[in-house]
């Protein structure tokens, strides 16, 4: 059976590990990197090194940063009428792109899933219900993913949340625009019924 060298076989399974890339991505990923300049390779590796050293959760929302407060929790012209709860950082900027939202963020660093041992203790909720103490917050939305790990996360924020007497809305889930019915799930098809809206003018 063949077997590639000994370091790129070891550096194919290290680009394995990461979430997504199966094992052809990976080993068109470790030929890529050879087919590289040193100089281009030695710069990759210290962008690793230097995003690993330097970058942090931010104190107030859990967002990955470089400063603390992180840029969002500091802008003076965001609102602080509205917080955005989400699972990962990676997800503020999916919100941020659409320039839709101007408010805060808080991140949960996880959704529950009791599967991988993760409770409402691993999302620390107790730093999320004191920035809402503190805070002047008028809505709360809650933005987990829409998936049976992030459902069970929306409801246990609503039930940490609701004595507050916020306003609490999630974000609607359905129909993706130029999506056809053929091809949506039972699932998405009831969530976009549930979730349908008033035809205006």
């Amino acid at each position: 059976m063949f077997e590639y060298a000994e370091p790129l076989h070891a550096l194919i399974e290290e680009l394995r590990r990461i979430p997504g890339i199966g094992a052809k991505t990976a080993q068109r990923m470790a030929f890529y990197f050879l087919g590289l300049p040193t100089e281009d390779v030695d710069r990759l590796a210290q962008a690793i090194r230097e995003a690993k050293r330097k970058i942090f959760y931010c104190g107030r929302c859990n967002n990955i940063t470089h400063v603390d407060p992180c840029l969002i929790c500091s802008d003076p012209h965001r609102s602080d009428e509205a917080l955005c709860v989400v699972e990962e950082p990676f997800n503020i900027s999916s919100i941020e792109r659409t320039g839709a939202f101007g408010g805060r963020y808080h991140v949960l660093l996880g959704a529950l899933s009791p599967l991988k041992g993760r409770g409402p203790d691993e999302l620390r909720l107790g730093k999320l219900v004191k920035r809402i103490e503190e805070g002047a917050f008028k809505e709360i939305i809650i933005a987990t993913n829409p998936t049976v790990e992030g459902e069970a996360t929306a409801l246990l924020l609503h039930r940490a949340l609701k004595d507050f007497g916020i306003r609490m809305t999630r974000l609607a889930m359905g129909l993706p625009v130029g999506s056809d019915l053929d091809f949506a799930d039972q699932v998405t098809i009831k969530k976009a019924l549930e979730g349908r809206t008033d035809l205006r003018e």
